[in-house]
């Protein structure tokens, strides 16, 4: 006799998302005056592993984190392993020519400078004068009478 579990289906389901926030690159990224800095985690992944690429305003980082077991009897596997990629569409004020990225301590710094153009700068108001100034104004009909 089979009986009709509810929880299943939702334990299931559970299962799927945590599975998959696991094998996503978590990221964190900040404004300092003249770059943008964003930070992956990818903890147990080596640098050789580690694949940054732009093309165009797209940012792709590609990790692989992997083991051996060596023939040993695994008894539980909760660590996700394998390759995983994050795609992050970048702004147009960002100089993608020089982009730089480091690994240390299991997190993937990079640094990506703001173009120049894109700056924040300080723009002088210079003084007008304060005289006020006759302004002509004329109609459309005496415009039309004069050129006739």
């Amino acid at each position: 006799m089979l009986r009709f579990d509810p929880f299943r289906d939702l334990e299931r389901i559970n299962d799927q998302i945590t599975r998959a926030s696991r094998t996503m690159l978590a990221f964190d990224a900040v404004r300092d005056d003249d770059k943008v800095i964003i930070y992956f985690d990818v903890p147990g992944v080596a640098a050789d592993d580690i694949d940054v690429s732009v093309e165009k305003n797209e940012l792709t980082v590609k990790a692989e984190r992997r083991w051996s077991d060596d023939g040993k009897r695994i008894i539980a596997s909760e660590r996700s392993q394998g390759t995983t990629t994050r795609q992050l569409l970048l702004n147009d004020a960002l100089d993608t020519d020089r982009l730089e990225a480091k690994l240390a301590d299991g997190v993937l710094t990079i640094a990506i400078p703001v173009d120049e153009r894109s700056k924040q700068r300080r723009i002088e108001v210079q003084p007008g004068s304060s005289s006020a100034q006759a302004i002509e104004a004329s109609s459309a009909e005496s415009d039309a009478s004069e050129g006739s």
